[in-house]
């Protein structure tokens, strides 16, 4: 029987090529964000004070009043839907704030937002809207007008309203992507 003679041991690989004498590279730079969402988050425990701190001045004042406005109805005797107010406003404010400053990190980062993000750069006519409407019905009720226990009843169809817009805005939202995703008609 014959051996077979042992193979040649291959050759080791070649190191690679030494790296240039040279600076190191440059690390990136810090870059000190204009907002800390923590910070706004944290300053939002009191209804408001996030938004003031993200310059949001009339969001400030909505939170701030529907906070104090559900609890003040709330001990007034309106317990239902009031006390539940209490802490979706408070908690959405914490939120709110939040998102806020986030939005305000990525627009100065030079971040591609969305449509709402370049919505957010100035305060929406609908938060200044909402103060009106909150000193309106308290004028009103002050004055002897309105009287808010009658209106009390009423509540529900807020909800109604409500409910029904978000609807409405689902079903027209569904139409324009379906429209969008049709092929145009060819010729």
């Amino acid at each position: 029987m014959s051996s077979l003679p042992p193979e040649p041991e291959s050759p080791a690989p070649e190191a690679p090529p030494p790296l240039p004498a040279g600076p190191a590279p440059a690390a990136a730079p810090y870059v000190r964000l204009p907002k800390s969402p923590g910070l706004a988050a944290f300053l939002s425990l009191f209804p408001g004070l996030g938004q003031v701190y993200n310059g949001q001045i009339a969001r400030a004042f909505v939170f701030f009043f529907a906070w104090v406005g559900s609890i003040y109805l709330t001990a007034s005797g309106h317990e239902f839907p009031f006390a539940f107010l209490i802490p979706f406003v408070y908690l959405y404010n914490m939120i709110d704030a939040w998102k806020g400053s986030t939005t305000i990190n990525r627009r100065f980062l030079g971040g591609a937002g969305d449509k709402a993000e370049e919505e957010d750069a100035v305060e929406s006519p609908i938060w200044g809207g909402s103060l009106v409407a909150i000193g309106l019905l308290v004028l009103l009720s002050n004055m002897g007008w309105l009287d808010l226990d009658r209106l009390a009843r009423w509540w529900p169809l807020l909800l109604i309203a409500v409910g029904a817009y978000f609807i409405y805005a689902s079903i027209q939202k569904k139409k324009a992507e379906d429209t969008a995703d049709e092929p145009p008609p060819s010729l």
